[in-house]
């Protein structure tokens, strides 16, 4: 990675404030590898495309140091710059996974190295209508967590507090009517109580997919939808299948797609990678095949 021009995004409110603790020494491992650093520091939301998008075509590599939305507005940088510079991530957020399906190492100074000594990998990306995602577009229970969790709480129990607030949540269970529409002309249409369209083997830290059943380089993305328990039978069988990773239970739907139509309520907003997406009536979802490179371990 000899005599490379860098751009560093850094979230210092990630987290336990992880970034902030390692940050001269993520920069003197880049400059010990002949890289010029330019550091910039985000203040609020938004800030991380806005700086990928302007340095992106001025730049060989860009470096994302925070949580899993700070990689989302970074990563989105980079696509709407119009270049195909190469992202790295410095995992440093509360759950992280984007890292864990990755295996890109939640240590910040492992996965510093790990850019430095590593290759590119083209990635699949999801674009829900026009905003992309890295690993999942969800919606319903536990999904408001991801982006009305506290940060100081997060900053100060880690992921453990979006078990805590999730908790909550489940005083206020409500399923959705929802239809999905696939190219093959399959239509599914329901109540659910929780849905997912991913690129990840890791949801909320919480649902972990089958690495078998997950590729994150084929074309496609995975949906997984809830629906409504009618009987203890019925939450019985669906632990058992998430326990098993076969998904072949009354009361989920697992299945693969390159592009999905739904009709969702207006009123149900969806989290994308952890960040709010308000809710909207009439949706795509589309998988961009090797729309990205992210830089990995050799």
């Amino acid at each position: 990675m000899a005599r490379k021009k860098v751009l560093l995004v850094v979230n210092p409110c990630a987290g336990q404030k992880k970034a902030n603790r390692h940050l001269l020494n993520i920069v003197n491992i880049f400059n010990r590898a002949k890289c010029e650093v330019i550091t910039y520091i985000t203040g609020k939301a938004g800030d991380g495309e806005d700086a990928a998008k302007h340095y992106a075509p001025k730049v060989d590599l860009v470096v994302c140091c925070g949580g899993d939305g700070t990689f989302n507005e970074t990563m989105s940088g980079i696509l709407k710059s119009g270049t195909e510079v190469p992202i790295g991530y410095i995992p440093a957020g509360s759950t992280n996974d984007f890292a864990t399906s990755m295996n890109i190492s939640t240590k910040v100074m492992q996965a510093t190295r790990d850019i430095v000594e590593g290759t590119p990998t083209l990635l699949d990306v999801g674009l829900f209508n026009e905003r992309y995602f890295s690993y999942v577009a969800s919606f319903g229970v536990f999904t408001k967590t991801s982006y009305t969790t506290p940060q100081d709480l997060k900053n100060a129990l880690g992921h453990t507090a979006y078990v805590l607030e999730g908790l909550q949540e489940l005083t206020q269970f409500k399923s959705h009517h929802l239809r999905f529409e696939f190219p093959d002309g399959q239509v599914i249409e329901d109540d659910f109580l929780f849905g997912a369209i991913s690129n990840s083997t890791s949801v909320g830290g919480v649902l972990n997919l089958s690495p078998d059943r997950v590729d994150l380089h084929d074309g496609k993305l995975e949906v997984i939808l809830f629906r409504e328990p009618k009987s203890l039978k019925d939450l019985t069988d669906c632990a058992k299948a998430i326990q098993k990773q076969t998904y072949d239970c009354d009361m989920m739907t697992f299945l693969k797609t390159e592009e999905v139509r739904i009709t969702a309520p207006a009123d149900l907003h969806w989290s994308l990678d952890g960040e709010r997406e308000e809710g909207c009536t009439d949706i795509t979802i589309k998988c961009l095949h090797h729309k990205l490179a992210v830089y990995q371990k050799n």
